[in-house]
């Protein structure tokens, strides 16, 4: 609903044997609510909820399930708009996020699940109370639109993804850069970045042009938004859209001039073929591209991250060991 726009979706698995209820995990959506939950990247444990709203979150995840009298495995999918917490959904049964809640903790949920279905308690099984990792975990979604010429890879309420990877690490930065990596995308160190934004997200996108100017990217906009930066001390190289002419944004894409796409949506008939062209060429040239606010906020972060530090790996069961 347009009422909840720019709102934060957050997903929670928890698991209850009747008694007990004990929160699996909770998700923060990085795409906002609007996107199809299995298509957005989202990271374990939370990274800007309050510590107030996620006891909020816990206390209505716990009432629920008593409420519901559940036995296994309970989904919530809830959206955070102005600091009000609202229920979108309540599923009593296992959801695609138990696997990499599983994955993050260490906690097996499903096989839990099963036992506590058969009639054990949680206490007996030793699980009493929330495994909080101190890494953290971000999950991102692989989508096929490679395979399908002419199908815009653009995010939206309908699920498009078919697959899923996890990137891990000691801070979110590094670890959605992983999650990328994995994902078959690899982020820039520098270059060029085209930005091409429709109105309502153009001050949010600021301070994320200002963030890879500072990382020595050089800006290239479509007209609009090129303008838009210029007024506010980013310079920004303009550049034609498709229908515009020539030499345009896709000539520039398939010369190897961009190294990074950041495009958001407008519906208008004439901009959603032009930004149409522009995605899919980034897709076929596989050039990183973002087409929403947060998912650019979360590359900038990431190759900020970069930058600083190198890139470091260990198995799973270390990251294990320190819970």
């Amino acid at each position: 609903s347009s009422d909840l726009e720019d709102a934060i979706e957050v997903d929670v698995d928890a698991i209850s044997d009747g008694l007990l209820t004990v929160i699996g995990g909770i998700m923060e959506h990085i795409e906002e609510a609007g996107i199809h939950s299995g298509d957005s990247a989202c990271v374990l444990p939370p990274r800007t909820l309050s510590h107030r709203m996620i006891q909020e979150i816990m206390a209505a995840t716990r009432s629920m399930a008593k409420e519901l009298g559940v036995v296994g495995l309970m989904n919530v999918q809830y959206a955070i708009k102005n600091d009000e917490l609202f229920v979108l959904e309540v599923n009593p049964r296992a959801s695609r996020t138990v696997p990499f809640v599983s994955k993050a903790t260490g906690v097996p949920l499903a096989k839990l699940a099963t036992k506590v279905m058969l009639g054990k308690g949680l206490d007996e099984l030793g699980l009493t109370k929330e495994v909080i990792p101190k890494h953290i975990a971000v999950k991102e979604s692989v989508f096929p639109f490679g395979r399908f010429p002419g199908v815009d890879p653009v995010l939206g309420p309908e699920m498009k993804s078919t697959g899923e990877v996890m990137g891990i690490d000691q801070n979110f930065g590094m670890a959605f850069y992983k999650s990328q990596l994995a994902a078959g995308l690899k982020l820039p160190g520098s270059g060029n970045a085209l930005f091409s934004i429709r109105q309502k997200d153009k001050e949010a996108v600021l301070p994320i042009a200002r963030r890879l100017m500072d990382l020595n990217f050089k800006i290239i906009a479509t007209e609009g938004t090129a303008r838009f930066f210029s007024e506010r001390g980013i310079p920004a190289k303009p550049v034609f859209k498709v229908s515009e002419g020539r030499p345009n944004i896709v000539d520039f894409m398939m010369n190897g001039e961009i190294h990074l796409v950041i495009n958001t949506p407008s519906g208008k008939k004439k901009t959603r073929s032009d930004a149409y062209y522009l995605r899919r060429t980034a897709l076929e040239y596989k050039i990183p591209y973002f087409t929403t606010v947060a998912g650019a906020r979360a590359a900038a972060e990431a190759i900020s991250t970069l930058k600083d530090g190198t890139m470091h790996v260990q198995a799973i069961q270390e990251y294990y060991r320190e819970l």
